[in-house]
């Protein structure tokens, strides 16, 4: 690890993609990495680099990565925890890439944080701020995201009332593609329960023809 936290604040491209396949390997064998955890100031600098990659211009980078960040994710699933504030807001920026790939891989961190680190709605508390981000693409993300988050698990774990008020604003974004995923949104909201999401949306003024 002490190899890896020098090697992750490297500015080489070159030596970034090197470094981050060999922290792959080691991440992939819980033998050969039994120090991971050992220093805790480390491994929160090593973390924060990564996250740096992600916000890397060159998309390789960016997806190496979230390749890695997803692979720590993996090892110390509930221990990630901590990180999970500082790593969604790179993932927010990064559902805005113009690149299709780095949009799904972040996208897809997302719902493996869900999965293996803490509760959808723990998530959700800290993405909500990407239905305001300043890129229309990072707002068509998050509404997408909204939606494979229902897909997978229902709108049970969700506290919706906290969700659908963004939606609503969304319906007047400036860009149609935000306007449409928020439809596409609130429509598999209804999915999962019904009249409610009709009486609520009434309520906050949106027209019935809406």
């Amino acid at each position: 690890m002490d190899y890896f936290c020098e090697q992750v604040q490297q500015k080489d491209v070159g030596r970034r993609m090197q470094v981050g396949q060999e922290l792959l390997e080691y991440l992939g064998d819980p033998a050969r990495s039994p120090d991971l955890e050992q220093d805790q100031q480390r491994l929160d600098k090593v973390i924060d680099e990564l996250t740096a990659w992600v916000n890397s211009s060159n998309f390789k980078v960016a997806l190496l990565g979230l390749d890695v960040l997803g692979a720590f994710v993996d090892r110390l699933s509930g221990r990630f925890k901590p990180y999970i504030g500082t790593v969604l807001l790179a993932l927010i920026d990064r559902m805005g890439d113009a690149k299709d790939q780095v949009r799904e891989q972040a996208q897809n961190l997302i719902l493996k944080l869900m999965c293996e680190t803490a509760p959808p709605m723990y998530i959700w508390e800290r993405l909500a701020v990407g239905f305001k981000h300043k890129n229309y693409r990072s707002r068509e993300g998050v509404c997408l995201c909204l939606v494979a988050t229902l897909n997978i698990y229902g709108a049970q774990p969700l506290i919706l009332s906290k969700l659908v008020p963004h939606l609503c604003i969304a319906f007047g974004d400036s860009n149609s593609q935000v306007r449409d995923a928020a439809i596409l949104a609130i429509v598999e909201v209804y999915r999962h329960v019904g009249e409610k999401v009709r009486i609520d949306l009434t309520k906050r003024g949106i027209p019935p023809g809406r």
